[in-house]
């Protein structure tokens, strides 16, 4: 999956995820507002409490029913009092019940209570709790209507004819203590006399009724049928305590609060999940800037995006594309580096091994090139001659070192292709083993050659394998004394390697000489042996067989002979 479709699903997941997350915190939200209202409520009144908000009130454990302390006291602030009833009528538990309250309500007792009117002066209201694993409960309340008993207490003092309320000193202490109004209005709508500072404005219409019982849930009205004169009497409910009023009066800040919450939740969360990895993958891009071809790393000095186990990380997995591509960069950047300086020391290898090597050759030239040229002396035909032979060895040596030293550059900073072929290698060794036969200088050495029992067919580069076996042939006649036995042969290991093997029975080879065999220049500087070539070829050697993905190893001792034994894939 690319980025384009990995972000497309992550945005979508992420969007589908945040809407669940808001409508539930949104039916979180009403669902507090509404427990917190019916709190309310039932603080202020239990009759307007919903059935809801007393299941959790009365505890039942099969026979066993009790009303929680809690309820009790708002029972007992509102002077009220509680029954719970089961089906058949038996009383379970009560509070502030009188004590003639029967252990079992009759049907028609229990009627009357929940359906009746008559209620002198009392509030009723009754509720039935369902429980999952439980029969059905009804609670039953009744509290006392405060501005129906006032209106009992005021109405025989009121002086209907003259239209005055007439109310004493003692009377007026109780309705302070209450918190109650008093008004008199008469059969026009007309207040003509009044008592309290909450008192409403009074309005004559159906409408203005009902926003005045709507306003006063504690409201009694009585009518003078002589005069048409209504005494209207309001008192206000019980007042919240400091907790509550502060809950109240905050309740929308919480609420604020609440919606904020998921916001910035969600802010530090996509925060986290997209703004991080990509200020790390800028970090990143910044160190490549200032030449610094690594990853980022943590405090600790760990690689950021990775935990300990070598796993990406979590949070950057959906980056691990952009991440990838970041490293491809890395690691390209880090490897021209080190080609640029490994090209740096290979040119500084390549003029100061050029300048060394030349220095001698030259000086031999320049030398015989001075005495020719010498006008104090004449030279015979037969040294002139001799002197011209020296020079064109001297600058056979210098055109081998050149194109030796071209080819160590080139092997060096990998600029040497292969063009692999398949050749029978059988034939090829026979071949090349009949010219250094063939050779007039090296008719004093014996040549055996054992090829392999079968035909041996390998993809290897004709020219550069010929250099391969042709150096190390050479070597063998070049440094060993006449009449030595030079062996070739040919092997291979279960058709995936073949093995070359060149033994002599020569002078062999030290340790130190051993050791230093495929170092540059180790025999360059001595120029007074013709046979010493440019010291560059079991160097040579040795790459080009790197480059086949073989390997060499070089066995010696002294005055017991050398062995060569090069391993190569046949593929």
């Amino acid at each position: 999956m690319n980025l384009h479709k990995r972000f497309l699903l992550q945005f979508f997941t992420q969007l589908l995820l945040l809407s669940a997350v808001f409508l539930v915190t949104i039916l979180a939200i009403w669902a507090i507002i509404g427990f917190s209202l019916t709190e309310q409520d039932a603080r202020q009144d239990l009759a307007k409490a919903e059935s809801s908000y007393f299941t959790g009130k009365i505890s039942v454990d099969g026979k066993n029913v009790s009303i929680d302390p809690e309820l009790k006291e708002l029972a007992e602030r509102q002077n009220g009092q509680l029954l719970v009833v089961d089906a058949e009528g038996y009383v379970l538990d009560s509070f502030q019940a009188p004590e003639q309250t029967p252990s079992r309500m009759q049907a028609n007792e229990l009627a009357a209570w929940l359906l009746g009117t008559d209620w002198a002066g009392k509030e009723r209201a009754y509720w039935k709790l369902e429980y999952f694993d439980e029969d059905p409960l009804y609670l039953l309340f009744e509290k006392e209507n405060k501005a129906a008993g006032l209106t009992a207490a005021l109405e025989p003092g009121v002086d209907w004819g003259q239209k005055q309320l007439r109310l004493t000193a003692d009377m007026e202490k109780k309705l302070q203590a209450e918190n109650a109004w008093v008004q008199l209005v008469d059969a026009g709508g007309v207040v003509v006399d009044s008592f309290g500072e909450d008192a409403p404005k009074f309005t004559a219409s159906i409408d203005g009724i009902d926003r005045l019982a709507a306003e006063w849930p504690m409201l009694s009205v009585s009518v003078d049928e002589a005069t048409q004169t209504a005494l209207y009497i309001g008192v206000a409910e019980m007042p919240s305590s400091f907790l509550e009023d502060s809950f109240a009066d905050r309740k929308l800040i919480y609420v604020f609060l609440l919606l904020l919450l998921p916001l910035v939740i969600g802010t530090f969360w996509y925060a986290r999940k997209f703004g991080m990895p990509l200020l790390v993958m800028m970090q990143w891009i910044q160190n490549l800037g200032s030449r610094q071809y690594e990853a980022p790393k943590d405090a600790s000095g760990q690689p950021a995006l990775y935990t300990k186990k070598g796993k990406l990380k979590r949070k950057y997995r959906l980056y691990k594309d952009l991440i990838g591509t970041l490293e491809q960069l890395t690691d390209t950047l880090k490897q021209h580096k080190v080609q640029r300086r490994e090209l740096n020391q290979t040119r500084e290898d390549w003029i100061s091994g050029l300048s060394h090597d030349l220095k001698t050759p030259l000086s031999s030239i320049s030398g015989y090139a001075q005495l020719l040229e010498a006008e104090n002396y004449q030279w015979s035909k037969t040294e002139a001659k001799e002197f011209a032979g020296i020079i064109h060895e001297k600058s056979g040596y210098m055109m081998e070192l050149l194109e030796d030293l071209t080819l160590t550059f080139r092997l060096k900073n990998n600029a040497l292709p292969l063009s692999k072929e398949p050749v029978e290698l059988n034939e090829f060794m026979r071949r090349t083993i009949i010219q250094f036969i063939n050779e007039p200088a090296n008719a004093d050495f014996e040549f055996d050659f054992q090829p392999a029992e079968e035909d041996v067919m390998a993809d290897i580069d004709p020219k550069w394998f010929q250099r391969i076996v042709d150096n190390l042939i050479a070597n063998a006649v070049k440094y060993n004394p006449p009449g030595t036995t030079i062996t070739i042969s040919l092997s291979t290991i279960e058709r995936h390697l073949f093995i070359v093997r060149i033994e002599d029975d020569g002078t062999g080879m030290d340790k130190k000489t051993l050791n230093k065999l495929f170092e540059r220049y180790y025999r360059g500087s001595n120029t007074v042996e013709s046979g010493n070539g440019s010291g560059l070829g079991m160097a040579i050697t040795k790459q080009l067989v790197g480059l086949h993905g073989g390997s060499i190893k070089v066995t010696s001792e002294v005055s017991s002979g050398t062995t060569v034994r090069l391993m190569v894939p046949m593929q």
